[in-house]
């Protein structure tokens, strides 16, 4: 009998790129430092106002942070997550250029 193959086995892996993910793990890790510093700045701003705080407003407010946090730690360019991908990227083999083919006319 002939073994049945699932479509996975006919799929070659993608070649993984080590650069784009410590890039982005890079990015992720000043998301988490931003949230902190975010999280930080908000405790030191006093909270007695006229208004009582709402039920779920600490939740909502700690989930804008995230949000915020996460997507500055994405835009923003000379960053420390930028500064954190060069120190690690130098680590990296260095990359193979793709030889190019000449075609004669």
């Amino acid at each position: 009998m002939s073994e049945i193959r699932g479509p996975a086995s006919l799929v070659a892996p993608a070649p993984r790129d080590d650069r784009a993910q410590i890039r982005k793990m890079a990015h992720e890790l000043e998301g988490v430092f931003l949230n902190q510093l975010f999280q930080a700045m908000r405790a030191s701003v006093p909270q007695d106002g006229i208004l009582e705080a709402a039920p779920g407003q600490e939740l909502f407010t700690s989930l804008l942070d995230e949000r915020l946090a996460s997507e500055a730690a994405g835009r923003t360019h000379g960053s420390i997550g930028e500064v954190l991908y060069r120190q690690l990227a130098r680590r990296l083999p260095a990359e193979t250029p793709v030889a190019k083919t000449e075609t004669t006319p």
